[in-house]
């Protein structure tokens, strides 16, 4: 079973709305994770409008799991949902995650989202964290992330480490949008799945849409 499947951050919704809207309805996603969703006054309302617009569904996240959402298609059911918080540190900014259990043509398999720290002490921290609660998740799974650091750094390693494969293929940069050099954002997949296609989608639209451009990977589930 495939599913296409697309991680986006979009820098809280301050850039042009329509042309995030045109990136993801073109890209046809079955999930979208997404990174700096509205989480604070209203975000219910904000999130499903959020989905609306990009011709999808609100699944999971959203203020819950502090800007992290997960947004599905008509072929893909939502079973449940559960936010995880990261331990605050004084003065920094409180992050999470956002699961869902989601099901495909008879084929059940978690999807993640999450935003790590810009410190990297405390994101180091938070990859461990999040690589021990990905380790007990139902499988196949799938991680939509930005991790706030390049490939080759310790937040990676942390993960790749934990047996998650890096869907890219090669080191497209991500960020910023209007002339990027740093790939901060990964599809990230356990061993159970294969990646198909991937692609970082950089046009006209993605480069008005978000500070970051959009991580798209089609994966067969197993």
């Amino acid at each position: 079973m495939r599913v296409t499947v697309l991680s986006y951050n979009v820098h809280g919704l301050k850039d042009d709305r329509a042309a995030l809207y045109r990136v993801v309805r073109a890209a046809r996603p079955d999930v979208v994770l997404v990174q700096e969703a509205p989480r604070r006054l209203r975000w219910r309302s904000r999130c499903a409008e959020l989905a609306r617009g990009c011709g999808l569904y609100f699944g999971a996240g959203g203020g819950p799991a502090l800007g992290n959402l997960v947004m599905v298609g008509q072929r893909v059911r939502v079973l449940a949902d559960r936010p995880l918080r990261f331990p605050l540190r004084p003065g920094r900014h409180l992050r999470g995650i956002a699961f869902a259990d989601c099901e495909v043509g008879g084929v059940r398999f978690t999807a993640a989202g999450t935003h790590l720290s810009t410190d990297s002490d405390e994101r180091l921290d938070q990859a461990d964290r999040l690589a021990a609660v990905l380790a007990v998740q139902p499988t196949p799974l799938v991680v939509g992330a930005d991790l706030n650091e390049p490939p080759g750094g310790a937040a990676w390693q942390r993960l790749l480490s934990a047996d998650l494969r890096d869907t890219a293929d090669g080191n497209t940069a991500t960020y910023p949008a209007s002339a990027p050099h740093s790939r901060l954002d990964a599809v990230l997949t356990d061993p159970t799945t294969t990646t198909v296609r991937y692609e970082v989608v950089a046009d006209r639209d993605t480069r008005a849409a978000s500070d970051h451009l959009p991580v798209l990977a089609e994966i067969t589930l197993s």
